[in-house]
């Protein structure tokens, strides 16, 4: 397969030479080739970050241990690093055991993410952002946003335990978040859900909110928290899917990027 890669970029090289294709058709056939096949496992788009701004991120929930270390490795090889998420103690064995030399491993265990990059790879630093969480129950998701971000380059400012149920702890963390100059804040909550709409409606950036699967009776595993952060009437949140904390956290750090772009303008 790699000999086939290699053949194709040459031959998009050389119709590139003769004029036969522009700048802009030869950037477009070498970011299709970028897909790259490994064995039957699955296709993994290691130019996605350059063409999209976002990171493919290797989901290990449902793949075996072996595969997810399979593709994590591969990406990994070619991108400078790799994000795993959903990981549990078996897939962190695994690619622990397969780990090539001159790379490393951070495993996240609240998160169950899992990030591989060549020593000495270093994220490019682009915006701030916060996270917050409701309730403790919800740290693993908020966490799992926060990976997401970093692995994008942005910092991130977090704060636990600030949900509606102890109103008073919000305050200080989201005024520190705000003098920081973040560019968006993610909040995650599960129950009802309600903590996005307080933040969305005290603050003058981009709220991005995650309900999460926290929660017991008619919320039914986080259906409550979604309809309730819908039906907000907080006009600038935007609300991802149940326990999606890195939907929220790739999203986030798009908007920092691009607040950053216009502060260098």
């Amino acid at each position: 397969m790699a000999k086939t890669l290699d053949l194709d970029v040459e031959d998009v090289l050389r119709k590139l030479l003769s004029g036969e294709l522009t700048v802009e058709q030869a950037k477009r056939r070498l970011a299709a080739i970028n897909v790259k096949r490994i064995a039957d496992l699955a296709r993994l788009d290691t130019g996605r970050a350059i063409r999209t701004g976002v990171p493919e991120a290797i989901l290990a929930e449902g793949k075996s241990p072996k595969d997810s270390a399979r593709a994590a490795i591969a990406m990994a090889r070619e991108a400078g690093y790799a994000l795993v998420t959903r990981a549990g103690k078996g897939h962190l064995e695994e690619l622990k055991a397969r780990l090539p030399k001159g790379f490393e491993l951070e495993y996240n265990e609240r998160a169950r993410t899992m990030v591989v990059r060549r020593r000495g790879y270093a994220f490019p630093k682009a915006g701030k952002i916060g996270v917050l969480a409701a309730g403790t129950a919800d740290i693993p998701v908020a966490e799992e946003a926060s990976v997401a971000a970093q692995v994008m380059g942005c910092e991130v400012l977090k704060a636990y335990d600030v949900g509606v149920a102890g109103i008073h702890r919000l305050f200080e963390p989201l005024k520190r978040m705000i003098d920081e100059g973040v560019a968006a804040i993610v909040v995650v909550a599960g129950m009802e859900g309600a903590l996005p709409s307080v933040v969305s409606s005290l603050v003058d950036v981009p709220v991005i909110g995650v309900p999460t699967s926290i929660g017991y009776g008619v919320g039914a595993e986080g259906i409550g928290a979604l309809v309730t952060m819908l039906q907000s009437c907080s006009p600038k949140l935007a609300v991802v899917n149940i326990d999606n904390g890195f939907g929220a956290g790739v999203f986030a750090a798009l908007i920092a990027r691009l607040a950053s772009r216009g502060d260098r303008r």
